[in-house]
């Protein structure tokens, strides 16, 4: 079965282009953003940081743990009262860089389905234009 176009449904196909062109730009300006945002963040590292204590009960002997895993290898670091505030800051950083990195890929993904839609439109109204040509 082969679809004929009206002239209502070309008018309809051809805006059906130009707000896909317009969420490209959307999306071209949010990925810019994120990349502004990335490379102003600083120092960061993985991991979640807990309180330990060496008698739990009595919560006796507290000191601090950084986990995580990095190279698919799990690590734990004791940290010393003084870096604490410093790692935090790390850790705040990581996590707002993956929440970027996420937020990119998944407007990059968006990005190449609507060119891909575009790129069949276009094509399929030259295929148009060639038959009206011939005809």
């Amino acid at each position: 079965m082969v679809f004929c176009y009206t002239k209502t449904n070309l008018k309809k196909e051809i805006m059906n282009v130009k707000i896909l062109e317009k969420k490209l730009v959307i999306i071209e300006k949010r990925i810019e953003k994120i990349k502004t945002k990335l490379i102003s963040i600083k120092e960061m590292r993985p991991g979640s940081l807990t309180k330990q204590y060496k008698d739990p009960k009595k919560k006796k002997g507290g000191f601090y743990q950084l986990s995580y895993t990095h190279k698919m290898r799990s690590r734990t670091e004791y940290i010393r009262p003084q870096f604490l505030k410093e790692i935090r800051k790390q850790i705040k950083s990581y996590k707002e860089f993956k929440k970027l990195m996420e937020e990119w890929i998944d407007l990059g993904i968006e990005h190449s389905k609507i060119k891909i839609e575009i790129g069949k439109n276009r094509s399929y109204f030259k295929s148009m234009a060639k038959t009206k040509k011939n005809s």
